[in-house]
């Protein structure tokens, strides 16, 4: 199985290699592999969903919530 560093995994997805070590320490990414400080994830694991939000309702919601705070000042 060939795997990716945690910075190669964090640009091919769009995050983080911080982000990336915390779904690897929080075991949502199944095969990731902790080697001494180095998180190895296999080339086939699939990004974790982004738990903040439950579905694209919330984000709008919350979007223009905050975008309505931002126009009132």
């Amino acid at each position: 199985m060939e795997y990716l560093t945690a910075k190669e995994t964090g640009e091919k997805w769009g995050i983080t290699a911080r982000m990336v070590n915390y779904h690897c320490s929080a075991g949502r990414i199944p095969g990731a592999v902790k080697k001494a400080d180095l998180w190895l994830i296999p080339t086939n694991a699939e990004k974790p969903k982004d738990g903040r939000y439950k579905n694209k309702e919330t984000i709008s919601a919350v979007s223009s919530e905050v975008s309505g705070q931002c126009n009132d000042k």
